[in-house]
C-alpha cells in the first residue's frame, strides 16, 4: 500500500546519477521504480557494462536503456522516454536534468560533475561527502547566488543527523553533542567471549565484566576499548561524514580523532555528559562518533544518528524514561536517536527538497577534515585514497579547526598527490607538502574559503550596523 503524498502530484523530475553502479546508486535507482514522479533519465559511470547488468537485476526493460556517447544522441533518448548511459559528463546534456544526484565518490570527478551542474542551472544532491569536505563551500555558494540547491543526500548519515538536529532545535533541546554510529556493531557472544564486527571476530573475553557502565565511566571506556583493540573501528568515511555536518551547525569534534567510545545504546546520554557529571565531554556542540555494542539478537543501530541533550522539567524525562526512552541516569540528559540509514532509498526526499528550494544549513568554513601522517612518510610518496572506507595509508583523517592550507590540506584533496618533501611521523599534510593535486578543486578549496572569510565579515559588520542603530532608536 503506497498512500497518497503531495509529490505523486508533480511533473516528473528528471534525475542524472553519477557513480551509478556504486552501491548507493543501486539503492537509490531501486527506490526509483516506486517514486514514477523522479525519472532517472542518465547514469553516469565508466563502467556501462556494470551498469547494464544492474539494471538487468533491477527487471528495467534493456530497450529502455541505450549506451550514449554525445549530447545530441542523449538528449534523444531522453526525449524517447529512455535511459542514456553515458562513461563521462562529456555526453550529459544538461538542459534534460532538473537534478544531478552525484556519487561517484571521488573530488576531481565529483567536482567536475557538480560545477558543470551548476552552469548549467540544474539542483546538485551531493552524497559524495568527500567532494563535499574539499569544494563544498564553493558549490553551496555557487548554487545560492544563482537560485539553486546544493544538499547533502538524505540516505547517508550527514543528511539524516542534520534532519535530526533542525527536529531537536525545532522543539527547543539544547545540544550537547551529535554524531554517529560506526558503520557495523561491535557483537558479543557471551557464550565464547569473542566479539564479532564486519565478519572480523576477535577474542574479547574482558567484554563481558563490562557489559555495565559503573561509576567510572571513563575507565570503563577505557577498559572496552582495550579489549577490542583487535578490531579496526575508526575510519576516514566517519571523520569525512561528521565533517560535512560540522560545517553545517558549527560544532566541532571535542578530540580531533574523535572519541569511538565502545557504547551500548542506553548508555549515550550518560556518556555524552560533561566530565564533571562523569561524561567524557569537555564541552558542549560536539560531533562524535561510538562503536555499538550489542548482544546477538539485539536491536542494531545500524550506522545511525543521534543526538544528546539537556533534559527540561525532570517530571517529565522521569516520565519519558519509563516509556523506555534513554535518559542518564542522573536525570541530566537525554539522547534522542534514529537508527537507521536507509542511503538511496531516502534520496527521493532530498531529490524533492532540492527542486523545491528547501531552506537548508549552508557549508561554512568552521571545521577542516586534514591530514596527520600516521609514520614518517618520505619525498615522493604517493597518496592514494582507496579501500572501502575511502583512507589513505599512513595518514589519518582528523578534524580540526581551518588553519593556513599551506599547514593543513583537505584530507580528500590529497588523493593523486605527492608528496615534495619528507612529513615527520605525527605532523599535518600542507598543500606546501604536495604537488599534483586536482587544480580545479583545489582553486575551488580556496575559492570557498574567501568566499566564507568574506560573508562573515559581511555579516558581522552587518550586524554590528543593526545593533548600532537599534540601540540609537532606543535612546
Amino acid at each position: 500500500m503506497i498512500l497518497h503524498h503531495a509529490t505523486r502530484t508533480r511533473d516528473p523530475l528528471r534525475v542524472a546519477l553519477t557513480g551509478a553502479n556504486g552501491g548507493y546508486g543501486r539503492t537509490f535507482l531501486a527506490q526509483l521504480a516506486l517514486t514514477p514522479e523522479i525519472r532517472p533519465v542518465v547514469l553516469v559511470d565508466p563502467d556501462i557494462a556494470g551498469v547494464r547488468a544492474m539494471l538487468d537485476e533491477l527487471g528495467v526493460p534493456a530497450e529502455r536503456v541505450a549506451e550514449s556517447t554525445d549530447q545530441a544522441a542523449t538528449a534523444r533518448l531522453v526525449e524517447q522516454g529512455r535511459i542514456a548511459l553515458v562513461s563521462s559528463a562529456d555526453a550529459l546534456d544538461w538542459e534534460c536534468v532538473d537534478v544531478l544526484v552525484e556519487a561517484c565518490g571521488r573530488v576531481a570527478a565529483g567536482f567536475d560533475y557538480a560545477s558543470a551542474a551548476l552552469d548549467h542551472h540544474t539542483h546538485v544532491v551531493m552524497v559524495s561527502k568527500e567532494v563535499d569536505t574539499v569544494v563544498g563551500l564553493e558549490l553551496g555558494a555557487r548554487a545560492a547566488a544563482n537560485g539553486l540547491s546544493y544538499l547533502p543526500g538524505d540516505g547517508d548519515q550527514p543528511a539524516n543527523l542534520l534532519r535530526l538536529v533542525d527536529w531537536v532545535s525545532a522543539v527547543g533541546l539544547d545540544i550537547v553533542a551529535i554524531g554517529k554510529s560506526g558503520e557495523c556493531d561491535l557483537e558479543l557472544d557471551l557464550a565464547t567471549g569473542s566479539v564479532t564486527q564486519a565478519g572480523v571476530t576477535v577474542d574479547a573475553p574482558a567484554l563481558a565484566g563490562l557489559l555495565e557502565l559503573g561509576d567510572d565511566v571513563v575507565g570503563t571506556l577505557a577498559r572496552r576499548a582495550d579489549a577490542v583493540r583487535g578490531l579496526k573501528r575508526a575510519a576516514a568515511a566517519d571523520s569525512c561524514e561528521m565533517a560535512v555536518v560540522a560545517t553545517r551547525t558549527g560544532a566541532t569534534a571535542d578530540v580531533e580523532s574523535m572519541h569511538y567510545p565502545v557504547a551500548r545504546i542506553a548508555e549515550l546520554a550518560d556518556i555524552y555528559a560533561a566530565r564533571e557529571h562523569g561524561g567524557i565531554l569537555a564541552r558542549d556542540g560536539v560531533v562524535d562518533v561510538f562503536s555499538a555494542l550489542r548482544l546477538p539478537g539485539e536491536a542494531s543501530f545500524a550506522g545511525g544518528v543521534f543526538a544528546v541533550v539537556r533534559t527540561g522539567d525532570p517530571i517529565t524525562w522521569e516520565l519519558l524514561r519509563g516509556k523506555g526512552h534513554v535518559v542518564s541516569r542522573d536525570g541530566r540528559y537525554a539522547c534522542v536517536y534514529w537508527p537507521y540509514h536507509y542511503m538511496g532509498v531516502e534520496t527521493p526526499l532530498t531529490v524533492h527538497a532540492a527542486a523545491d528550494r528547501a531552506p537548508a544549513l549552508p557549508p561554512r568554513w568552521t571545521t577542516l577534515l586534514a591530514a596527520r601522517a600516521t609514520e614518517r612518510l618520505d619525498a615522493g610518496t604517493e597518496l592514494r585514497v582507496q579501500g572501502h572506507h575511502h583512507e589513505i595509508d599512513g595518514v589519518a583523517p582528523v578534524l580540526i579547526d581551518p588553519v593556513d592550507p599551506a599547514e593543513a590540506a583537505p584530507y580528500y584533496l590529497l588523493d593523486g598527490a605527492r608528496l615534495a618533501r619528507p612529513v615527520a611521523r605525527g605532523a599535518l599534510i600542507g598543500l606546501d607538502d604536495v604537488e599534483g593535486v586536482d587544480r580545479p578543486a583545489l582553486a575551488a578549496y580556496l575559492a570557498g574559503i574567501t568566499h566564507t572569510r568574506t560573508s562573515t565579515s559581511t555579516t558581522s559588520t552587518t550586524t554590528s550596523t543593526t545593533t548600532t542603530s537599534t540601540n540609537g532608536a532606543d535612546r
